[in-house]
């Protein structure tokens, strides 16, 4: 009875799971089939360019799309949003010219911007609080395992055929993902508001952004640790992009050892994602995100610290191993807390806050590396990292605040903003 029950109660869950994970595999295999062909017709700046326009894509997307999601029914757009991908990224292989490619990559980043956000929501609306850290878990173990096999599958599919060949099967799987989500409870079924008097315009977008701030204000400490938790991100990030020149500048490493480094990057992430499946039940939501940011931010300090490759894997292993801890905390924290009802716009306003910053950290850290020095900019990086996480980790374990960790937690169910 116990296991017919069990199955019942993970059913949507694990077709869920599978639809994200045919995404997130598919993801890796489109960039990296996407970067060769770009990177034989116009060269490496041209690839380079590939990154800029996600990136403005994504900040362009997120200042009016949490208005859109938080209107539209969440299962229906996740489909529309994984068809419209897949017939753009069938196009790609078609094109010839460059700016071409670059105004379809734009639009798929659109879709794929607004994919997270729409499905955060359904999430949260599907599965229960009790639910949820298991199934944040069980997320990064499939985000993780897209990170290692993505590219393994990507080069398999290099070996028996063509970027371009990629590209199409990469389409065909993100039609079957579409197709998956379709057999997904409509859970909005009774709820989906359309509106037919309000367009999304200007005021509406600058109510929604009021609104978000109105709700910032009254919920002071979910958007502190939602901030801490973004200024990791962005200096990770920040970080990341140099990392490829700290190891071959700094530590003199050669391609082969920057690649094994990276190899055992992926053994970390994978490794920590099983890792967090057998603990997740056991540990406290506000450990894993306090406890797993400081275990981030340390690994990068080993790193920026180290001499020798030992070292330099030590730390890489450690960041990676961490990595889905402080994901599945702050995604069940975010779950637990936010209203579904202004889940789209609060993510949507906050992943643009991110974005920006993201791109003017990356920015001033590659110019700061040229004009001082590599390793003192990772280093500098990583200390401010350090001390951040630091004060998340003091935020975290306040015991007046238990009880936004709690999976007892009745604001998400209230929908309260």
């Amino acid at each position: 009875m116990r296991i017919k029950k069990f199955v019942r109660s993970w059913k949507y869950p694990s077709i869920l799971l599978s639809s994200i994970g045919i995404c997130s595999i598919g993801e890796w295999v489109y960039f990296i089939a996407l970067n060769l062909i770009v990177l034989d017709m116009m060269g490496v700046l041209a690839v380079s360019g590939l990154y800029i326009i996600r990136a403005l894509s994504t900040l362009f997307t997120n200042i009016w799309s949490g208005s859109l999601i938080d209107r539209l029914n969440k299962k229906h757009l996740m489909v529309w949003l994984t068809t419209f991908q897949a017939v753009f990224i069938s196009l790609l292989p078609l094109l010839s010219s460059l700016w071409a490619i670059y105004g379809v990559v734009f639009f798929i980043s659109i879709a794929s911007s607004m994919y997270e956000p729409t499905s955060m929501t359904y999430i949260t609306k599907l599965i229960p609080p009790e639910q949820r850290k298991r199934f944040n878990s069980l997320r990064s173990l499939i985000d993780s395992g897209a990170f290692v096999t993505g590219p393994a599958i990507a080069g398999m599919m290099f070996m028996i055929g063509t970027p371009n060949f990629a590209i199409y099967i990469n389409a065909i799987a993100l039609f079957l993902s579409a197709l998956i989500t379709l057999f997904m409870p409509n859970i909005e079924k009774n709820d989906f508001i359309e509106t037919k008097d309000e367009k999304i315009n200007l005021k509406v977008l600058k109510n929604d952004w009021k609104l978000v701030f109105d709700f910032s204000r009254k919920h002071v400490y979910i958007m502190v640790i939602y901030l801490l938790f973004s200024a990791v991100m962005v200096l990770a990030t920040a970080v990341d992009s140099l990392e490829a020149a700290f190891s071959t500048e700094v530590l003199s490493l050669s391609e082969r050892d920057y690649g094994f480094l990276v190899s055992i990057a992926g053994v970390g992430i994978v490794v920590g994602a099983l890792v967090n499946i057998i603990i997740v039940k056991k540990v406290a939501t506000s450990w894993l995100i306090g406890l797993g940011s400081l275990m981030v931010s340390s690994g990068y300090m080993i790193y920026a610290f180290s001499g020798n490759f030992l070292i330099a894997a030590i730390g890489f292993f450690i960041l990676s191993f961490s990595m889905a801890f402080i994901n599945t905390g702050f995604y069940t924290f975010y779950q637990n807390n936010v209203p579904v009802k202004v889940m789209g716009r609060v993510g949507s306003v906050y992943g643009f806050i991110e974005a920006f910053f993201i791109i003017i950290g990356t920015t001033i850290f590659g110019i700061m590396a040229e004009l001082i020095s590599i390793q003192l900019v990772v280093i500098s990086g990583t200390l401010i990292m350090f001390a951040v996480t630091i004060i998340l980790f003091i935020f975290n374990m306040q015991p007046s605040k238990a009880g936004f960790y709690s999976e007892k937690n009745q604001t998400q169910t209230s929908d309260t903003v």
